[in-house]
């Protein structure tokens, strides 16, 4: 009897897969709140943090399509767990030069760049992953749980993180993500496998269940997409264009939301590393509802406003409420208007994944690879552009930009069609 409910491996690893994003997502905070102790240690400016910022998403941006390649030929299993090692390398190596070195900023910047170029699997791996294993009415709820880990990984780091600095110092955090990107990576190595049909975890319900959703291949003969059907598709360049939105604004958060609150609001680090928690926070719950909402209303309404429509009103939405943030006077009632912006911009997150993984099929990696360099794109520009942009015209701007760019993103949804394969539209072309 038992042997007919199906079992949920494929769910135990989505929770794996965010455990993962949480960890990897930790050092994007953890560079922020540890800005100024590591501006002292090597002499660094407001500008020059910028771009030591902009270096991790300019190597995580570059690396995205060789990312994808790789997943989709090595394997999501074997790809991820040398990224996460990678990735682990360098985020301990960040804490691991003396105080005034020669060359700081460039030693700095550098292994920001490699960290990213480690960090740049997770994502296209993972929805290499999807496309093998989830079946397509349950790719939003599936992506929106693996990008809640990273708002809950961002959450909770602010306090503990601050915490560490202040009684033994900003290193001793970057060693201990380095230590949990290890460890991560082979938890996630003996657990996961490539294709549902090589795992002994699963019984025939689930297995049946996954094929039903999933037209199932030999790996090897999976076809693939050329680069010429997914360049010369019109969806492909509006998902593009549309991530590049998305990708700035969570940067924002990511990188300079704590000097925001410390500098232009009047926080103490220790309200602001709470503050901080609420952006975070938000995206979690945003990425996971999203997803949840997305299957339902693809369910019954179809793709168009499952995929397109739940995103294009999480956009607009987030829009507003940061326009409307700037608008307040206390730094509790912005922070708490900028958190809800940051929580409606990912309603949308897992239907630009879901909707890579539908079109890509056998080249999901290397097509949502290119898909995030366009978000990476967007949070390198953000990293640079906000302290410039403040220095001359306030943060009142730089959160505007933010804004403008979420209701153009919010625009390119109108002219995707999540109905049309790549390879059919190429054939009709």
């Amino acid at each position: 009897m038992d042997s007919m409910v199906p079992t949920r491996v494929r769910w135990i690893l989505v929770v794996c897969i965010t455990f993962m994003a949480a960890i990897f997502f930790v050092d994007r905070v953890n560079v922020s709140i540890a800005r100024a102790a590591i501006a002292l240690d090597f002499h660094l400016t407001d500008v020059q943090l910028g771009k030591i910022f902009s270096a991790f998403y300019l190597g995580y941006g570059l690396f995205q399509i060789p990312a994808g390649w790789l997943a989709d030929r090595l394997g999501p299993r074997r790809t991820l767990a040398m990224g996460a090692i990678w990735w682990a390398a360098f985020t301990a190596l960040t804490a691991g030069f003396t105080a005034g070195i020669a060359q700081g900023f460039l030693i700095i910047w550098s292994v920001r760049f490699f960290m990213g170029m480690g960090e740049s699997v997770i994502f296209p791996s993972s929805n290499r992953w999807v496309a093998n294993w989830i079946p397509t009415t349950e790719r939003g709820l599936a992506n929106g749980l693996i990008f809640a880990g990273v708002g809950a990984g961002s959450a909770f780091a602010p306090p503990i993180l601050r915490y560490a600095m202040v009684h033994l110092g900003w290193r001793v955090s970057f060693w201990a993500c380095g230590v949990l990107g290890v460890l991560a990576a082979a938890v996630w190595y003996w657990m996961a496998r490539n294709h549902p049909d090589q795992h002994t975890w699963l019984n025939e319900a689930e297995r049946k269940w996954i094929h039903q959703g999933i037209p199932q291949r030999d790996p090897l003969e999976e076809p693939k997409l050329t680069w010429g059907q997914m360049l010369g598709n019109k969806d492909v360049w509006a998902l593009f264009v549309s991530y590049f939105c998305f990708g700035y604004t969570p940067t924002i958060f990511f990188t300079w939301f704590f000097t925001y609150l410390t500098r232009e609001r009047g926080l103490n680090l220790q309200a602001a590393s709470y503050y901080t928690m609420l952006p975070f926070l938000a995206m979690s719950l945003g990425s996971s509802v999203g997803g949840w909402i997305a299957d339902i209303v693809c369910r019954r309404f179809g793709r168009g406003w499952g995929r397109c429509g739940v995103a294009a009103i999480g956009m607009v939405g987030a829009g507003i409420f940061i326009a409307a943030a700037l608008q307040v006077s206390t730094a509790a009632a912005a922070s708490v208007i900028l958190a809800a912006g940051a929580g409606s911009l990912y309603l949308s997150q897992s239907a630009y994944w879901a909707l890579s993984a539908d079109f890509g099929k056998g080249s999901a990696g290397s097509l949502s690879g290119f898909m995030n360099m366009g978000g990476q794109a967007g949070g390198a520009v953000a990293a640079v552009t906000t302290p410039l942009i403040a220095l001359h015209y306030g943060w009142t701007i730089s959160f505007l930009t933010a804004a403008g760019l979420c209701v153009i993103g919010a625009a390119l949804w109108l002219v995707i069609n999540p109905n049309r394969s790549l390879t059919e539209s190429r054939t009709q072309a």
